[in-house]
């Protein structure tokens, strides 16, 4: 039989498998698709896209709900109202409206200039109360089977939603083997996870946290009448929920995913020096920064196959984006028996799709706030960007014999074509450091809007 989790997971990945199927296909592979100047890091919301991704009174998005609920999904559509209203099924909305626009109950995307808008599924509108009631699930510690642990446990607001840990420690104490991933602008990537090419929306993300058992993190599996006890017997809650949902009975799991989801929608960041540069102030940035941010356009560093546009990452989903890409990257971390293997259980998307070619392929990051993201990659084996770009420079990492998973990393067979190495000289290097720094949002990093409600935990 299977557990709560395990049948609530299906269904969220059976439902966006049929809603937000165009797309999807197998993941990329580094030719032509970009490649390893990243270590992998955090995905997002559906593939495909929201109902009424699609245009005028066509079939929704790319593979969406039939024929428009594009306005009621999120977004003002052409002719449809803040709820869906007067589209219909007839023009459909444009997903989850325009930067700046609408969606359910008064919902504005608060987006920064240049931003498209992220994808919302099409069961999950975007409202200010959800929003509100995901923010005060987020930093509960009433998630946890022990109550010990939040989702912000290992997601804090200072550290761009990571925990500066290598690798993250759950509410009761299990050693995980991966790193906590930053949460910056999750709403717009692909997929979610390091390595899970099959995970793309934050509902079914959230789930995994909370009742998955290998490993534990905040422990839930078989207490889930006890967890919406427990949060029926908060005042504030009975207030949250009914406020955010008009069911009978709003205190149900399906409701309490779908809120931190919404949270997690708007946590978008884009006014770091370098975006207040890019809009037009020339001296918002260094001419350091400046000069690296070229370097990372050029083929001798590669930085761009993995790191560009609005998010500095290759695999983005947006309303209207078209073809979503599911890009995942082997930049040739390990090679411990030199053919190529990485030590279990980290063996990227592999471990999903049992094909050895993919071994070591895991999500590359946003750059995004990465000064405040140590340690780096998917372990966190890498303690600072200098040794970052020591990795890169030398085209995959070494580690010597008689160290723990020894092995010459530059040349693993399955590593990214794009992980050639390069020179690096000592200006180069500052510069490329300047860019990075000028990519730190203090306003994301400081932002109340995102921050821990309840003022005793």
């Amino acid at each position: 039989m299977r557990s709560t989790f395990e049948r609530l997971l299906l269904a969220c990945v059976a439902f966006h498998a049929a809603a937000t199927a165009c797309g999807g296909g197998e993941p990329s592979d580094d030719h032509g698709n970009g490649g390893g100047a990243g270590d992998g890091e955090i995905g997002g919301s559906s593939v495909g896209g929201s109902a009424g991704d699609g245009g005028k009174g066509g079939t929704a998005g790319t593979g969406g709900t039939e024929g428009g609920e594009g306005g009621e999904t999120a977004g003002t559509g052409q002719g449809g109202s803040a709820t869906g209203g007067e589209a219909g099924r007839g023009e459909a909305g444009d997903g989850s409206g325009a930067t700046g626009g609408t969606s359910g109950r008064g919902f504005v995307w608060d987006l920064p200039a240049g931003f498209p808008t992220p994808v919302v599924p099409p069961d999950n509108r975007m409202t200010n109360e959800k929003v509100e009631l995901g923010r005060h699930l987020f930093y509960d510690t009433r998630l946890s089977g022990n109550e010990t642990q939040a989702c912000a446990s290992c997601h804090r607001q200072e550290l761009a939603f990571t925990d500066g840990a290598a690798t993250a420690t759950g509410s009761t104490g299990e050693a995980h083997p991966r790193n906590s991933m930053t949460l910056t602008n999750v709403a717009y990537a692909s997929t979610l996870a390091w390595g899970n090419p099959l995970l793309f929306s934050l509902e079914a993300q959230a789930m995994v946290p909370m009742f998955g058992t290998e490993p534990v993190e905040l422990g839930l599996n078989g207490m889930e009448d006890e967890l919406l006890d427990r949060l029926r017997a908060v005042p504030k809650y009975q207030e949250l929920f009914e406020a955010a949902y008009d069911d009978d009975d709003p205190f149900t799991l399906v409701n309490v995913v779908r809120a931190i989801g919404s949270f997690g929608r708007t946590l978008i960041s884009g006014n770091a020096p370098f975006d207040r540069y890019q809009a037009g102030d020339q001296d918002a940035i260094s001419e350091s920064a400046k000069r690296g941010f070229a370097m990372t356009l050029t083929e001798k560093f590669e930085c761009f196959h993995c790191h560009n546009g609005f998010n500095m990452q290759d695999a983005v989903n947006f309303v209207g984006k078209g073809f979503v890409e599911s890009l995942f990257h082997n930049t040739a971390l390990y090679n411990i028996d030199g053919m190529g293997a990485y030590p279990a259980p980290n063996t990227g998307i592999m471990e999903v799709t049992q094909d050895p070619a993919d071994m070591g392929r895991f999500r590359a990051p946003t750059l995004r706030n990465v000064t405040v993201t140590a340690p780096y990659m998917h372990d966190g084996s890498i303690q600072t960007l200098d040794e970052v770009l020591d990795h890169y420079a030398a085209g995959g990492r070494t580690i010597p014999t008689g160290q723990p998973n020894a092995g010459v990393g530059s040349a693993n067979p399955h590593k990214s074509i794009f992980m050639v190495g390069f020179e690096l000289s000592a200006q180069e290097r500052a510069d490329l450091l300047a860019f990075l720094e000028s990519l730190t949002d203090e306003d994301f990093l400081t932002n109340p809007k995102f921050s821990n409600p309840w003022p005793e935990q």
